[in-house]
């Protein structure tokens, strides 16, 4: 997989005392999704972040996503469901999310295996290996080398061993809210190139918000032998999660009369709506094996077997309520009788139906490929030529219960009521590619690299939704060549110029195949009714760039990218209801800059970098989004995604052991799903005195951290996350909000009126965590 191979011996050395951030300056990049012969950073047409454990150690973290947030420019987080071990993570303006329907934009690679799942490529961040990684690498653009999903950019997460890792280490903390976490590796490797290497982690937590209690654990364990040019590893990773992911809380209210204070703003430690849990398991197993034909080329074969269990439980505000409160809205009451007959009954003597319901989800996935790699260096060419198979089984099904609401809005589900299926979905997936990539230097300072791979997909499902029998399988093909071309040209001064073309694709999720006919609508995130053909989405990503180290001690990287998506999968209103459905929308853009800016001045280190994003809608169309129809233009802002981030890092080497370090992230305002056209729920366009401020303000954080080492093996730390206590929302989202004071909404007060509030993802308070760590 993409790796870094080689650091500078002077950052090595500052890694190894501790006693400040590595910076390396020169770095050696595998350019294949499978570990073979480097190419020198300088001489790739594109930006590659680097992030090693020391790094995410020092940004003192809980999560590797807060890490990735903290350290690489572009990254974006949020709390979507609540939960920091289940983010939603984008870069660029695309997607690695832990949400099911979520467009899946960036791949994501445990070494050189990729996990998003075959059932709508989501990323489970909670059963990623944090304490065994050894380095995350992140990508820019739409490289066709790693395949699909690989719309923004791919992300390269490979872990350690024996060989590089010897010895015991641990590392246990604990903090605010109940947290609790402890880390443990252990390394060894012999002369004659055995190795073994262990890590685990368990953790738990109360949570910050009311009824969000959550743990995980995981093992990891890799061993292998190195022998003359011959070397072969074999790892299994096993893990299990339970976690909490409360979602979104209603902020004010849109009513004509001004903004009315919602559950968030009472009290944003509260939960809508609960229970919300999802419990998490994966069995992974690879075998890896490289031979050396000489010191100018390698062939690396790897086979894996993944399997992946998710299952959720969700309290929700029943559907057919929901439906016919908007009905009442619209002058319909109890199976379309006039509002005076049927919403003045339920007003007086309460809902027939029954208000809540208990949503529970199972997946079930299986995966398992093969993938190899030849690298060879000869003259002024590095060459790598490779190709991969895998398959993919899905079972997926959704059941309801009836229920009602306890007094703080627990669905708490009727003795006698049954457990019915409301949608299901079994399929197959088989991906196979090849692929071909060198990199040419024409002249001793100029360097191209181009690179091609051809894919082959393809998609199997049969649907159940509760209604009858399932429908007969469906399958759907999808082939795309793909090509990539830069250039890079690098200037005695240090100065490395770069700039290229590249195009990727994503194919169709069975997720979005399964809600994808105007005709059968079907709502999000629940139901699945039917599976007519989508295109594949096509990304076309333009960067260009510069490379500079022309003063001791630091580094400065610019790039401006462009990337334009065709047959973009968006989600559609049907017409005259209140569903939607899956289609391709004509074009989509993200385009901006990144500036990241390093620096090391003797016991002082500096990390700095800036984002802007442009994400935009590159054609007209209406869309549904959130609790409303939106009519999309041209230019119009994708919800979701700041324009501006900033992030800046310092840490100092006090001395006697003791090192101080403080960073800072900012973000400027996000567009609210469904406000994107910045009209209210029941405004008309074109009626300026109607429209209405939903968006989520910006806000900047400052996180604090210090340590002291009594020796060189132990170290004390302390962090303290959010230092100065800012009340922040990471996401919004338009709603209908049926319990305004906490209380259930009478069947007669029509949601747009009393009821449309703007629903936000909060942020964490301040938070503490206290350990101690033992490296070897």
């Amino acid at each position: 997989m993409l790796a870094l191979l080689v650091v500078s011996s002077a950052a090595m050395a500052a890694e190894g005392d501790g006693s400040t951030l590595p910076m390396s300056s020169i770095t050696v990049i595998g350019v294949a999704p499978l570990p073979g012969l480097g190419v020198e950073r300088d001489k790739l047409p594109y930006s590659v972040q680097s992030l090693s454990a020391h790094d995410m150690q020092g940004a003192g973290a809980l999560t590797l996503s807060e890490s990735l947030v903290r350290r690489f420019a572009g990254v974006n987080a949020s709390d979507l469901q609540g939960n920091s071990f289940l983010p939603e993570v984008t870069f660029h303006g695309y997607r690695a999310s832990s949400l099911l329907g979520a467009p899946q934009g960036v791949s994501v690679f445990l070494d050189g295996v990729r996990i998003n799942e075959a059932f709508g490529g989501v990323v489970s961040w909670d059963l990623i290996p944090e304490a065994a990684l050894e380095r995350a690498l992140l990508i820019t653009g739409s490289n066709p080398v790693y395949g699909l999903n690989t719309l923004g950019g791919a992300l390269a997460l490979t872990t350690r061993s024996g060989l590089t890792s010897p010895g015991a280490t641990f590392d246990v903390k604990a903090g605010s809210f109940g947290r609790e976490r402890a880390d443990i590796t252990f390394g060894w490797h012999d002369d004659s190139g055995r190795h073994a290497f262990v890590a685990a982690t368990a953790f738990g937590e109360d949570g910050w918000r009311d009824h969000s209690p959550g743990h995980l654990g995981n093992a990891f364990v890799k061993v292998g032998r190195a022998d003359g040019l011959d070397a072969w590893e074999a790892t299994v990773l096993a893990a299990r999660s339970s976690l909490t992911g409360n979602g979104l809380l209603p902020s004010f209210h849109l009513a004509d009369a001004g903004r009315t204070p919602g559950l968030y703003d009472d009290d944003r430690r509260v939960v809508y709506t609960w229970p919300d849990r999802a419990t998490s398991r994966v069995l992974q197993g690879t075998v890896r094996g490289t031979h050396r034909f000489d010191a100018e080329s390698a062939l690396t074969l790897q086979l894996f077997h993944r399997v992946a269990r998710r299952e959720t439980v969700s309290g929700d505000v029943d559907e057919s309520y929901a439906r016919y409160v908007e009905d009442c809205a619209n002058g319909f009451g109890l199976d379309g009788e006039p509002v005076s007959a049927g919403c003045s009954l339920m007003a007086g003597q309460g809902a027939s139906l029954p208000p809540a319901v208990i949503n529970t989800t199972t997946t079930r996935q299986t995966s398992s490929g093969i993938a190899g790699t030849w690298s060879m260096h000869a003259g002024a060419h590095r060459f790598a030529v490779g190709g991969d198979v895998q398959h993919g089984r899905v079972r997926y099904e959704q059941f309801q219960q009836s229920a009602g609401f306890t007094a703080d809005r627990e669905a708490s589900a009727y003795p006698a009521a049954p457990i019915t299926l409301f949608s299901g979905v079994s399929g197959r997936s088989l991906a196979a590619g090849a692929y071909a990539t060198d990199t040419w230097s024409i002249a001793p300072t100029v360097h191209v690299t181009g690179s091609l791979r051809y894919s082959s997909s393809r998609v199997s499902n049969r649907l159940e939704t509760g209604e009858g029998d399932p429908t007969a399988d469906d399958a759907f093909a999808y082939r795309k060549l793909n090509p990539a071309l830069g250039l890079a040209q690098q200037f005695g001064s240090g100065l490395t110029l770069f700039g290229g073309y590249s195009q990727s694709t994503r194919v169709p999720t069975a997720i979005e195949l399964g809600c994808a006919n105007p005709v059968e609508p079907c709502r999000l995130p629940a139901g699945l009714q039917s599976d007519p053909f989508l295109a594949q989405v096509v990304a076309r990503t333009i960067e260009a760039g510069l490379r500079a180290r022309s003063w001791p001690e630091g580094q400065l990287t610019l790039s401006v990218f462009r990337t334009r998506n065709q047959d973009d999968i968006l989600f559609l209103r049907a017409p005259q209801t209140q569903q939607g459905y899956f289609a391709n929308f004509p074009r989509t853009r993200n385009q901006g800059v990144d500036v990241i800016f390093e620096q090391r001045l003797g016991s002082v280190s500096l990390h700095a970098s800036y984002s802007y994003l442009d994400a935009t809608y590159d054609a007209s169309g209406r869309i549904v989004s959130g609790e409303r129809t939106i009519d999309a233009t041209r230019g119009m802002r994708l919800a979701g995604l700041p324009r501006n981030t900033l992030r800046a890092a310092i840490d100092w080497a006090a001395g006697a052991g003791v090192t101080l370090g403080a960073d800072v992230f900012a973000a400027s305002r996000l567009a609210t799903v469904g406000h994107e056209d910045g009209l209210r729920a029941d405004a008309v366009a074109g009626e300026k005195a109607r429209t209405a401020d939903a968006s989520v303000g910006g806000y900047a954080l400052l996180n604090l951290r210090a340590s002291w080492r009594p020796e060189r093996r132990l170290e004390l730390y302390a962090t303290v996350g959010n230092a100065l206590g800012k009340r922040y929302e990471t996401y919004g989202a338009l709603g209908d909000d049926f319990f305004p004071n906490g209380t259930l909404l009478a069947p007669h007060l029509a949601p747009g009126d009393a009821a449309t509030a703007r629903f936000v993802a909060p942020g964490g308070p301040l938070a503490f965590l206290l350990g101690l760590r033992y490296t070897p």
